[in-house]
């Protein structure tokens, strides 16, 4: 089990040669470093589903189909001790979200867009549904006869225009798309098609689905059901101005029979993600009161079912509350947190003190060592988890209350024969701005021999409200295997480090980051094992915006590459998919009212001061930062006779890595022009 404690401050010049030694003690490996096509043998688990009464347990193996160069998914089983590992559901679905009825006899789960069930007695298997759209957060009556769903419902609107003239059989252009709906695209999903998410209830052994809301609301789950069955509690945002209170949520309670809905709380902030306890007693969800911070923590609550007796559960917890798990006595829950960059579960009893089970928790964000992981509990004393490791994907593992526990899966054994990941090493620093704390991690270059001088990669997480961690990073990866050492961290703004240090950049994003950064990158300097000479910068999304920040005020760097970046604020919340969002929470006004702000704080306003060589990689159909916004930045170095290129990703959203292909293209590109730069002498 990994353990995350700080002993003490590194800063450029403390505590260099124990670090040192313990990374030239590393034994030189056999295996060869990972190669970029190793993307398609990267596997991680996900969604663990136990069964009821039953000692078995399903879950989702993922991996990546090179002839599809797509990611698939597929259920699996295997015993609590591991043992026992078969596939569930044929190679050819793409199975996931398994859901077990409440006597562990049947198992309702999602393929390719329709619902399924698996009947646990026979073996069998078979399509349940034929929906219009695909369902989400199906939830179980608690007789069985039952399930409840999400599904988007399209809204049929005429154009109000019709041209006239056509003759028959002629050809004439496209129509064209009239649009009038505030939120009309999303990343990774397009321009969006007119309708709301409903609920939906369907008999269990198939039938038409009965929808049971209506309206120009999008309702969410998880779906609760009342221990009579004759109710479900949702949350949403049912205001007719909800694009002006974009956050603001409440928790409802839908009778089935009458469909009536009540509202429960009453608040202004999200109130999300309801259950009921075993009892049927309490509901415990998450939310906060709304400060319009640019980062705020969510809690965890409890109230009577009819909305009373709210009390917070995590009111002396400075973290943000990701997921929770009733146990199955109801006397307390099981939750999990970000915490200085690690996945913890914890237990949290409804009276007393809370306890911390795991710090492990993570790896499925494969890509960069993001934090985020999923867990179930098995029963009042045990938890089955996505387990991280900075050498490997998400695994399953188990962990009990006393924080003793074991590893189930290995799904990533065969890769770890074939290729050896660089080593992960932690450091802590000082921060030259104000002697804060900073957090961040090494990846040294397989078979590193610190007598020699490394190349360095500083790379730089998006959000940039969120965290790195000690977890896998195959893009990372890759780039040590080149030869670089790499190193990332969690400046100021960051998460998992209490909501103060989140806003140190409210309304002042970049700023100080910047020099935390730098400050970074000195501190791995003063190792003694870095050519000074052979600087490189690079990030994604917000790290995006701080790389080209960061050639706007340094020279230090030998070539920078900036992946789907915002160059300007202005811009950038005039165009992205969040509008609404971006332009109450992160800016303190609208751009026009404000814009020697907006520039303040835009790449582009730094532009006539870079010298790097920069190129710049984004995902034509990125609705989250649009591609315009990189499309300035080239065209801004062009004109200055800045060397540049741009990289355009066809049909790639901001999740650049979701097609394996992208995922191996855009390191190979970094390192493509980095090489290009290096002092090779």
């Amino acid at each position: 089990m990994l353990t995350i404690k700080k002993t003490c401050l590194y800063s450029a010049t403390v505590a260099v040669a124990t670090l040192t030694a313990a990374a030239s003690a590393w034994a030189e490996t056999s295996r060869p470093a990972l190669q970029y096509d190793d993307v398609f043998l990267l596997e991680f688990a996900s969604d663990p589903a136990p069964r009821p009464q039953s000692a078995d347990i399903v879950f989702v193996r993922n991996w990546m189909d090179r002839q599809t160069d797509r990611r698939r998914s597929r259920l699996w089983q295997m015993q609590e001790d591991g043992s026992q590992l078969q596939p569930l559901t044929p190679l050819e679905q793409n199975a996931s979200q398994p859901v077990w009825s409440p006597d562990g006899s049947r198992l309702a789960y999602n393929a390719d867009g329709q619902l399924h069930m698996y009947w646990a007695d026979s073996g069998r298997s078979g399509q349940l549904s034929q929906l219009p759209s695909s369902p989400s957060n199906v939830s179980w009556s608690p007789d069985g006869e039952w399930l409840a769903f999400i599904m988007f419902t399209p809204e049929q609107r005429s154009a109000p225009v019709s041209l006239p003239g056509k003759p028959p059989g002629a050809t004439w252009a496209e129509a064209p798309i009239y649009i009038d709906s505030r939120q009309y695209r999303a990343d990774g999903a397009g321009y969006l098609p007119a309708g709301y998410r409903h609920i939906y209830l369907m008999a269990a052994d198939g039938g038409t689905p009965i929808q049971l809301t209506s309206g120009a609301y999008h309702h969410s789950g998880p779906l609760s059901w009342a221990p009579d069955g004759s109710a479900l509690y949702f949350s949403a945002n049912r205001r007719e101005d909800e694009h002006k209170q974009p956050l603001n949520s409440e928790i409802y309670r839908l009778d089935i029979e009458s469909r009536a809905i009540t509202q429960l709380t009453d608040r202004y902030g999200p109130d999300n993600n309801p259950r009921l306890s075993p009892n049927g007693e309490w509901i415990a969800f998450t939310g906060v009161d709304d400060r319009k911070l640019a980062h705020q923590n969510h809690g965890l609550y409890v109230m009577r079912r009819d909305g009373s007796g709210v009390r917070s559960l995590t009111a002396d917890l400075d973290q943000h509350i990701s997921g929770f798990e009733w146990a199955p006595n109801g006397n307390g829950l099981f939750i999990n947190y970000d915490d200085r960059g690690a996945g913890k579960i914890a237990y949290q009893p409804l009276q007393g003190e809370r306890r911390v089970l795991t710090d492990d928790l993570g790896g499925l964000a494969y890509s960069r060592p993001y934090s985020g992981g999923q867990f179930a509990v098995l029963d009042n004393q045990r938890v089955v988890y996505t387990q991280a490791s900075t050498q490997r994907p998400a695994e399953l593992a188990v962990v009990t209350m006393n924080g003793t526990g074991s590893q189930l899966t290995h799904l990533n054994r065969d890769l770890l024969r074939k290729r050896a990941p660089g080593k992960v090493e932690e450091i802590w620093y000082s921060s030259s701005v104000d002697n804060r704390d900073i957090h961040g991690w090494i990846i040294y270059p397989p078979n590193f021999d610190a007598s020699k001088k490394y190349p360095l990669i500083l790379e730089i997480h998006g959000g940039p409200h969120t965290a790195y961690g000690p977890y896998f990073a195959m893009e990372l990866q890759l780039m040590a295997a080149q030869g670089y050492v790499v190193l990332y961290t969690n400046p100021r703004g960051s998460t998992s480090y209490g909501e103060d240090f989140a806003n140190l950049i409210h309304h002042n994003y970049p700023s100080h980051d910047y020099d935390d950064l730098m400050d970074g990158v000195d501190a791995v300097i003063a190792k003694g094992f870095i050519n000074e000479d052979e600087l490189f910068i690079t990030g994604g999304s917000g790290g995006g915006v701080l790389t080209t920040w960061s050639i706007g005020h340094t020279d230090r760097f030998r070539a920078a590459a900036a992946i789907n970046p915002v160059i300007n604020w202005y811009s950038f919340v005039l165009n992205a998919d969040m509008y609404n969002y971006f332009s109450q929470y992160w800016f303190p006004d609208l751009p026009w009212e404000n814009p020697e702000h907006y520039l303040k704080h835009s790449p582009i306003s730094y532009v006539g001061n870079v010298n790097t060589p920069t190129l710049l990689f984004t995902g034509e159909a990125d609705h989250r930062t649009p591609i315009s916004e990189t499309e300035q930045y080239y065209q801004a170095l062009q004109l200055r006779g800045v060397d540049t290129a741009m990289v355009r990703v066809p049909g790639a959203s901001h999740a650049l890595h979701t097609r394996p292909s992208n995922h191996m293209a855009k390191p190979a590109y970094v390192i493509y022009w980095f090489e290009k730069y290096r002092n090779k002498d």
